[in-house]
């Protein structure tokens, strides 16, 4: 079964030190999602947009993940709109020369 990566990109209209202040305040909530292996968080301030790549252990979990409160709480926040929404399998071989995170998470996954 392949991984899953989830990227997600929106713009945000409110100082950047705003913006990461509330979601410093969010990363708790994220490091919990069920099934979510990682997160990074993306700015690029000069464009005003932001946003994330997550990595998944299944399809099912990313899936509930996109039908969560969280993400609800997220798109339909008044500082932020544009949401760009993908979803990708991991080519997970070709990752690992690259070395990607994926063995990585899987392994501390397997060990919890």
């Amino acid at each position: 079964m392949a991984t899953k990566i989830l990227q997600i990109n929106f713009q945000f209209n409110v100082p950047r030190a705003d913006y990461e202040q509330a979601v410093a305040a969010m990363a708790d909530e994220f490091a919990a999602v069920p099934g979510c292996r990682w997160k990074i968080w993306l700015m690029n301030e000069a464009n005003r947009e932001a946003g994330g790549i997550y990595h998944f252990e299944s399809d099912a979990s990313l899936n509930t993940f996109l039908n969560s409160p969280l993400v609800a709480a997220v798109t339909s926040h008044p500082a932020l709109s544009d949401f760009s929404v993908k979803q990708f399998d991991v080519l997970e071989a070709i990752s690992k020369v690259t070395r990607g995170p994926i063995a990585a998470a899987a392994s501390a996954s397997a060990a919890a």
